[in-house]
């Protein structure tokens, strides 16, 4: 039978691996969500590449955006793509935390009770 601590050290040795393996996945969803971004501010507010990957990364990572919007489909697209930009935040974060939620659960021995309440 092992020892408790090595178990709850195992726990949380799995709950790294799955952060890093969630990880390399939603990087690929940060980095679809950042061209979408790059391509709406370059087409629709006619920016230059730099500024439009610019724009896009400080709306992307919650700062907000850097120049100023003249035409109402740019502001529009903008908008949606902030809305878009939140919804990827919450994934990523979400998808990010859980595994070390589970294991904080699992070290503390928090279960379900019958019924699943």
């Amino acid at each position: 039978m092992p020892v408790p601590e090595a178990r709850h050290r195992l726990s949380f040795r799995h709950a790294a691996r799955a952060m890093f393996q969630n990880g390399v996945d939603l990087l690929c969803l940060v980095l679809f969500a950042l061209a979408i971004g790059i391509a709406i501010y370059h087409w629709a507010a006619h920016l230059p590449w730099t500024d439009a990957f610019l724009n896009a990364s400080m709306i992307l990572g919650g700062m907000g955006p850097v120049d100023r919007l003249s035409t109402a489909l740019a502001k529009w697209l903008a908008g949606l793509y902030a809305l878009f930009s939140g919804l990827v935040f919450i994934v990523v974060a979400g998808r990010m935390i859980g595994p070390l939620l589970h294991a904080v659960l699992h070290h503390f021995h928090i279960e379900k009770t019958e019924g699943g309440h």
